[in-house]
């Protein structure tokens, strides 16, 4: 049994923002499987083909509380839990699969690292670094613009399959597919560059 989390903020004022970059690919894979959530005291959690998937109702900071819930009310072991999160050190486009490191100052991640250890695998997910006139904090509960939107599917998409590698095949072959990606490039390689898909 294997539980996924993915990281983000509960509430429609948080919906489609980068922070919930998690929540996005975790309704991806509920899609996929036919899943739907169900409220616990502490995340949303879905049932599905031997996996649980979980959108914590915590906020970012403390989302280690609801991962060690989840563990805990399914006797799941840190090694086989992974977690999908935001990640400001990628640009939008690239996602990387890795167990263990640090939080790099990602909270959520951070708060799950104080609780359960690094044990974990990661799915990151690339926001990109906010403009110079931007706050951190503003970017990362900004909302994707439309100019995104393409990459976006296409990063969802790639992080969930990322998901399913790990679970069917194991982690080297879910870093294999997954490390070298760059979904910003167009997908037609005669496709002029647009800003939607510049790295």
């Amino acid at each position: 049994m294997h539980l996924i989390v993915g990281l983000g903020n509960p509430g429609p004022r948080y919906a489609g923002t980068r922070h919930n970059a998690g929540f996005l690919v975790l309704d991806e894979l509920a899609r996929r499987r036919g899943a739907t959530f169900a409220k616990t005291r502490h995340a949303g959690v879905a049932r599905a083909d031997g996996v649980i998937l979980a959108k914590p109702t915590t906020f970012m900071n403390v989302s280690g509380l609801a991962v060690q819930a989840a563990m805990a009310r399914y006797g799941i072991r840190p090694e086989d839990v992974i977690v999908v999160h935001d990640d400001l050190d990628l640009p939008l486009g690239r996602i990387r699969v890795k167990r263990g490191g640090s939080a790099a100052g990602q909270r959520g991640v951070q708060d799950t690292i104080d609780r359960i250890g690094a044990a974990f695998v990661r799915i990151r997910v690339g926001i990109g670094r906010p403009p110079p006139e931007w706050a951190t904090e503003r970017w990362v509960l900004s909302r994707f613009g439309d100019d995104e939107r393409g990459t976006l599917q296409r990063v969802v998409a790639a992080a969930a399959d990322a998901v399913e590698v790990v679970l069917e095949a194991g982690l080297e072959a879910a870093m294999n597919v997954t490390n070298g990606l760059d979904l910003a490039a167009p997908a037609d390689p005669d496709a002029a560059p647009s800003a939607a898909d510049a790295p």
